[in-house]
């Protein structure tokens, strides 16, 4: 979303904290509302505009840039609309790193180290990622099956044993095939581990662990359904390479 969406109050408030960021990195949001004079509402609606979840995640994304700003240089150039296409992108990785949970990061490995055979259920353009986890985790010795084929994920998922780990990855958290999955892995009590976006997703609530990233509400692409996967391949990464590091596969 540009600035152009912003109410004029809103367009005050932005071009404040455009022009104050380090001032405005260590500011409280009731600080922050009686430097700009502006309501605490009207903060957490313009961050939401501008593609955050709220004004804390906007500062923890300041935080994390301030020591980075040299790489962006291309934002100085940028007219408004092209800026919103680059700065989504950060948005998206600063807010899925903020989400990560250390205690799921090293439940998720102790369950997938301990499985016998993992299996992948992905769909779509999620399918690449599926596979690159795949092929990480079979480089470390484990045995992994990949499907998307919708009728095969539902028929595996009725044939699964205790011994196993089931990943998904799915952004929405919805996709009937893979909901349908989850409900019977979840009835007979197989461990799962899911990769999404969607906190209020099906899948979400069926699975043991949840990897909860974080996806901006802009679509460049609102007719189809090829939004980015970028948090959820922040998200494969992260899980991957910190089971090569506790598995002690990095150290070979």
């Amino acid at each position: 979303m540009s600035k152009t969406d912003l109410s004029n109050a809103e367009l005050h408030l932005w071009e404040i904290v455009q022009n104050n960021p380090k001032k405005i990195v260590n500011m409280s949001i009731v600080k922050l509302s009686q430097f700009a004079h502006v309501s605490t509402a009207t903060i957490v609606r313009t961050m939401q505009k501008m593609g955050y979840s709220g004004y804390t995640s906007y500062r923890e994304a300041l935080k994390l840039s301030n020591h980075s700003n040299l790489l962006f240089d291309v934002l100085n150039e940028a007219d408004d609309k092209i800026k919103s296409v680059i700065t989504k992108n950060e948005i998206e990785m600063n807010n899925t790193l903020h989400n990560l949970s250390y205690s799921t990061l090293e439940d998720s490995i102790s369950m997938t180290r301990q499985a016998k055979i993992i299996y992948i259920f992905a769909r779509g353009l999620s399918e690449s990622i599926a596979s690159e986890i795949m092929v990480k985790l079979q480089l470390m010795g484990k045995y992994v099956e990949f499907h998307s084929d919708p009728n095969i994920i539902t028929t595996m998922a009725k044939r699964i044993k205790q011994d196993a780990v089931v990943i998904f990855i799915s952004l929405n958290g919805n996709t009937n095939e893979l909901v349908t999955a989850g409900r019977i892995l979840n009835k007979n009590d197989i461990p799962t581990l899911t990769f999404t976006t969607n906190p209020d997703g099906q899948l979400a609530s069926l699975s043991t662990l949840v990897f909860m990233g974080y996806m901006s509400k802009t679509n460049y692409f609102p007719d189809y359904e090829v939004r980015s996967r970028l948090p959820l391949q922040i998200m494969a990464r992260i899980f991957t390479d910190a089971y090569s590091v506790r598995t002690g596969f990095a150290k070979k």
